[in-house]
């Protein structure tokens, strides 16, 4: 027998168990996603989208108004110096 010849057949088997530990998973994955996952009715997901609408509009009022205070208060700060 050549050198190194039993270490090809370790690294062809090796690369097989490699793809059906792959192919396990995805699978696992798969079966997880459609059949233990609860997904959210259409209703739920448009309560939860208008939800998190609001919130980032009114997140992003708050910004607005810390933004444009420090502004104010930076103009008066320039003003005096």
């Amino acid at each position: 027998p050549k050198p190194g010849a039993g270490s090809s057949n370790l690294s062809t088997r090796a690369r097989l168990n490699e793809m059906s530990r792959i192919v396990e998973i995805w699978k696992e994955t798969t079966d997880e996603l459609i059949n233990k996952v609860t997904w959210p009715t259409w209703e739920e997901l448009r309560r939860s989208t208008t939800i998190v609408v609001i919130a980032s509009i009114l997140f992003a009022l708050v910004i607005l108004l810390i933004d444009k205070s420090f502004g104010g208060v930076m103009d008066i700060l320039y003003s005096l110096i």
